[in-house]
């Protein structure tokens, strides 16, 4: 990370959300997170359910292949992780949705 960024060093990520505004304002809204940490990257992220998460990954045209899968929170959160380039930034999309419970009652 340099000491000395300045909002246009995020210039990559800023115009990418600009195009994908522009070409999939149709979609879900995610949270939006840039990072001076990170200037190239935009990452999108869906909670409550990963419909959002895969109207995105298709849009983008991530393979499903592509998809890394897991869990968080004691096995109570499933994760899904995708990037792919778009417009000149990495776009990383990660979808969050709750585990269902396990049936308990059931012999």
């Amino acid at each position: 990370m340099s000491e000395s960024l300045t909002l246009d060093g995020l210039a990559a990520p800023l115009r990418v959300l600009r195009l994908l505004a522009a070409d999939f304002g149709h979609l879900p809204a995610p949270d939006v997170d840039l990072s001076p940490i990170y200037p190239e990257r935009l990452t999108l992220r869906f909670h409550g359910g990963l419909h959002a998460f895969e109207a995105w990954r298709e849009a983008l045209a991530v393979p499903p292949e592509k998809v890394a899968h897991g869990v968080q929170g004691d096995g109570t959160t499933r994760v899904l992780k995708a990037s792919t380039d778009y417009g000149g930034a990495e776009v990383h999309l990660h979808g969050y949705t709750d585990v269902p419970a396990a049936d308990g009652g059931a012999a």
